[in-house]
């Protein structure tokens, strides 16, 4: 059977790929990646325009922050599967099935371990005893919702016998989807291209679903394993916006899709994700979790396109091709010579946006004008990165209860330091003033006294974001309260303003979830 893809083009069915986002579940479960409830709704809007097949909107049954995240993106989303996790637990798969029940098609992910080390330690459960649990928890969720995805924790470090006997038993439940995943990121591309091959050929009943890879990064080869996977006879792949995950990460959505629509002639795989919004949800999920992304970056690093050798730029001007295997465009990246300043006007202003890859509402526009030409007014030249900056942090205050409206400091020689300060905290606005051991310290004291918490202080951190003496500061603060991390960015020409932007915005996401979470223990696989 043949299929028209978005471009016109026939291709099998059999060769596509199903691309599935965990952005918002395993991706926020990396330390300080915490987004708020709009953030996600935001993020899990894109992923859905952008034709990625099924999005993990999160873990429902970890806080009702989660639940309510999962079931709004279940009622808002238009042509994506909703899937919620769950572990081997009645409860989890009840609170999943709850929370996408109102999904045009909802999906539940359950997962169990069944390696020898994690039954031993984790689970102090048998084969036996796990084959057991695999029948009731599949059954429970597939008489829940017709879609039913299930996993192996830890699947590359069990014995194959063992893992042919739980994938059966599996679809025998009724699963629809067999995801075996790289949990701790163990294995290589040949070691589980045969994994899947071997459980593909060996299982009775395999015929009956679509199985996956889910690789984490730890060895660096999170999307060479995905790939090889798929050689093996995997149709889904399982990624993240900009490879953010537990540890090193998960394999990386932009570059998975970038590598199956350039190295066709080697890889006859299709998948519908639209490449030319790759940038602008890098862009996103960054500003939205705090989480730079480096400039090497494969696909949507700042230097993926970028040539300083002489050598490179001489070929690039005489023939792109001669040291670019895909072009900028296709990944959402325009190049332009438009220079901005203070003289440049709204409409140029917008047009530099989407060249760099971001699309704002109407008011988040409006705000980042307003702040580029207060930046204009301060710095001779603005650079991409000023204005990426500038953008950065307004999406990702664009929901914050608290707002700095003013902030002076005294420092020098003779100390302490003293900080005076203005916030506006849900339109109320409130002014004191700290002393501190330092400039920094009196600014965040000023703060701990205008917002009174315990949060403490993990990261600060400070990098210029252009050259010279009028760049931007951009500051990042990481704060960790009840066992929980946010990171958070702020940026300004002035350090000390940065730097109580960056710790405000990070105490705005710690109090916003803290309103909407009760947390339990966090999943992975």
């Amino acid at each position: 059977m043949t299929t028209a893809t978005k471009s016109g083009s026939a291709k099998s069915d059999k060769d596509r790929v199903v691309i599935f986002d965990t952005t918002l579940r395993d991706g926020e479960q990396s330390p300080g990646a915490t987004m708020t409830h709009e953030e996600k709704l935001e993020v899990a809007e894109l992923l859905d325009t952008m034709g990625v097949d099924i999005i993990e909107a999160g873990f429902p049954i970890a806080s009702i922050g989660d639940f309510e995240a999962v079931s709004e993106i279940a009622k808002n989303a238009k042509n994506a599967v909703i899937a919620g996790l769950a572990r081997a637990i009645p409860g989890d798969i009840a609170r999943a099935g709850e929370a996408v029940r109102h999904a045009r098609r909802g999906r539940i992910h359950t997962f169990v371990s069944t390696s020898p080390i994690h039954l031993e330690h984790q689970m102090r459960k048998s084969e036996a005893e796990v084959l057991e649990i695999i029948t009731a928890t599949v059954m429970q969720a597939r008489n829940l919702v017709d879609n039913v995805e299930w996993s192996a924790m830890d699947a590359t470090r069990t014995p194959i016998d063992y893992l042919c006997k739980c994938v059966e038993t599996a679809i025998a439940a009724g699963a629809t989807t067999i995801n075996l995943p790289d949990t701790v990121g163990y294995a290589v591309p040949d070691e589980y291209r045969r994994m899947f091959k071997a459980i593909r050929e060996r299982v009775p009943n395999s015929d009956k679903a679509v199985f996956s890879v889910h690789c984490h990064d730890d060895l660096g080869l999170a999307v060479a394993n995905s790939l090889a996977g798929v050689e093996g006879g995997a149709r889904q792949i399982e990624s993240t916006i900009n490879g953010i995950g537990e540890r090193a990460g998960n394999a990386a959505l932009e570059e998975v899709v970038m590598a199956i629509k350039t190295r066709g002639d080697v890889m006859p795989y299709w998948c519908e994700v639209e490449s030319t919004m790759l940038t602008r949800a890098s862009k996103l999920v960054s500003a939205a979790t705090s989480f730079p992304v480096q400039y090497n970056k494969a696909i949507v690093g700042r230097n993926a396109f970028a040539h300083e050798s002489g050598i490179h730029q001489d070929g690039v001007l005489k023939h792109a091709q001669t040291y670019e295997i895909m072009t900028p465009e296709s990944v959402g990246l325009k190049q332009t010579s438009l220079v901005m300043g203070k003289h440049s006007g709204r409409h140029a202003f917008q047009h530099k946006l989407k060249d760099l890859g971001y699309e704002l509402a109407d008011n988040q526009l409006q705000d980042a004008f307003v702040r580029f030409k207060a930046l204009a007014d301060r710095k001779k030249d603005i650079y991409d990165e000023d204005i990426e900056a500038l953008v950065d942090q307004e999406i990702a205050q664009a929901h914050d209860r608290m707002h700095l409206v003013s902030l002076t400091v005294i420092a020098g020689t003779h100390g302490p330091q003293r900080a005076t300060m203005k916030l506006n905290v849900d339109g109320k606005m409130r002014i004191d003033e700290a002393e501190g051991n330092g400039p920094v310290d009196a600014v965040f004291n000023c703060i701990k006294a205008l917002v009174p918490h315990e949060a403490k202080l993990e990261l600060y951190q400070v990098h210029a974001v252009t050259a010279g003496t009028d760049a931007q500061a951009e500051v990042s603060v990481r704060l960790s309260q009840d066992g929980r991390s946010v990171t958070a960015r702020g940026s300004d020409p002035d350090t000390l303003v940065a730097s109580a932007q960056a710790y405000l915005s990070a105490l705005n996401k710690i109090v916003m979830k803290k309103q909407r979470d009760m947390p339990v223990a966090a999943a992975g696989h």
